[in-house]
């Protein structure tokens, strides 16, 4: 499935490939403020439309993952970083994508914040 999300202002867009089968919540100090629903994708099955410049970073703790929010309307989009295998992953928002019915996502809940 191919999937088109972004922003609420529309500066920071993006495509994604793949099939939703769940999303992780987490209960770090940064992720239970914001209320992402997190859905991990290989980074290349996730494409920018708009510049990767209209996009700010954010990267606290270890300074592993890069938070990307827009600067404009304060929305994260997605996060980038590693698996375990050292492979580039994002963190898509799954509340920022287009006509999905949130309701019908199994979510996971990780405890980030005993990390």
């Amino acid at each position: 499935m191919q999937y088109r999300g972004g922003c609420h202002c529309g500066q920071v867009a993006f495509e994604v490939e793949g099939t939703i089968e769940g999303a992780v919540t987490c209960n770090c100090s940064i992720c239970q403020r914001k209320g992402m629903m997190m859905w991990f994708v290989p980074r290349a099955s996730f494409r920018l439309i708009t510049p990767e410049e209209n996009s700010r970073v954010y990267t606290f703790n270890k300074h592993r993952i890069k938070h990307r929010f827009c600067p404009q309307c304060g929305i994260q989009v997605y996060a980038e970083s590693t698996d375990k295998q050292g492979n580039p992953i994002a963190a898509v928002n799954v509340r920022c994508i287009e006509g999905i019915d949130l309701a019908a996502i199994p979510v996971k809940e990780f405890d980030g914040r005993s990390m």
